[in-house]
């Protein structure tokens, strides 16, 4: 396995979108920290009032399941779609 194939299976998606309100990226940041994910990079815009965030995020040092469970208690909390995917799972999905 290359370091590439390596880093890429500590490595995850994620999508935000929803209604936009203040705090979003904050709540979704602040999640992430709290579990030790690291931010690699971000990409946010709003479409007329609809939020829209995608992140990849390293996940080397945290627990994928307990992440997810974040997650979804945070989407349910701000009232938005959340989906966390591996990057290698992404990448298949939709032939990137």
């Amino acid at each position: 396995m290359t370091s590439d194939q390596e880093a890429r299976g500590s490595r995850a998606v994620i999508t935000v979108l929803g209604s936009d309100r203040p705090g979003i990226v904050a709540a979704v940041a602040g999640a992430l920290s709290e579990r030790q994910a690291n931010i690699l990079d971000i990409s946010q815009t709003i479409l007329q009032g609809i939020f829209t965030m995608t992140m990849l995020v390293d996940l080397a040092e945290a627990d994928f399941s307990e992440l997810k469970a974040r997650l979804d208690e945070l989407a349910e909390s701000l009232g938005v779609q959340i989906m966390l995917q591996r990057e290698d799972v992404f990448r298949y999905m939709y032939r990137l």
